[in-house]
């Protein structure tokens, strides 16, 4: 049975390599669809890793690491994605952003999304946010590396209490039969929390 774990500030800095490997491998599958490397990926995860208030949730199988997901205040993040928000008028400050869920596909259907966005959650409240917001890609209906059959996962952030919102910025990095890194247009999603203050 896979062991679920918590972890939080200097304890997420053990599986930083498990992180950037589950990356590369998961989001190299559609909507993605990114070509990476590990040396770019330490050096991306490293953001999270000096967020002072960084959250990240495990699966482990055994001893290896099957699935992660993190979370940080968005006023730690990089300036893109803090920008649509502060244009916006919003306040940064009480806003907790979801960074990535990757789980390996034999692992999918059995629930960890879900937990994934409710554990990441329960510590945004217990640290006082009152919004979660989180980025997806934005990608045509018609794209033409989109497979058969697939699922969006708008149905599950939508159950969880997520909507999407008129909010984007631009992401680059390259993209799989690419010769050079692009920019993709990214959409926020957000929902509000109420803590106890």
């Amino acid at each position: 049975m896979p062991e679920i774990l918590q972890l939080s500030g200097g304890e997420a800095s053990g599986y930083v390599e498990d992180l950037a490997r589950l990356r590369i491998q998961v989001f190299r599958e559609y909507p993605y669809l990114y070509d990476g490397d590990m040396v770019y990926e330490v050096a991306y995860v490293d953001t999270f890793l000096q967020a002072q208030q960084n959250f990240m949730v495990v699966v482990k199988d055994g001893e290896t690491v099957v699935g992660a997901s993190t979370g940080l205040p968005l006023v730690e993040e990089t300036d893109n994605i803090k920008a649509p928000f502060l244009e916006a008028g919003w306040d940064i400050t009480k806003i907790f952003y979801f960074g990535e869920s990757v789980l390996l596909p034999e692992y999918r259907g059995k629930g960890y999304g879900k937990q994934f966005l409710e554990l990441r959650e329960a510590f945004a409240r217990s640290q006082g946010f009152s919004t979660l917001t989180f980025c997806a890609v934005v990608r045509p209906d018609d794209h033409p590396m989109r497979p058969e059959g697939y699922q969006p996962l708008d149905p599950l952030w939508r159950a969880q209490g997520f909507q999407p919102e008129d909010l984007h910025c631009l992401i680059s990095w390259q993209e799989v039969g690419e010769a050079a890194e692009s920019a993709k247009t990214l959409q926020f999603w957000t929902k509000p929390i109420y803590t106890d203050d």
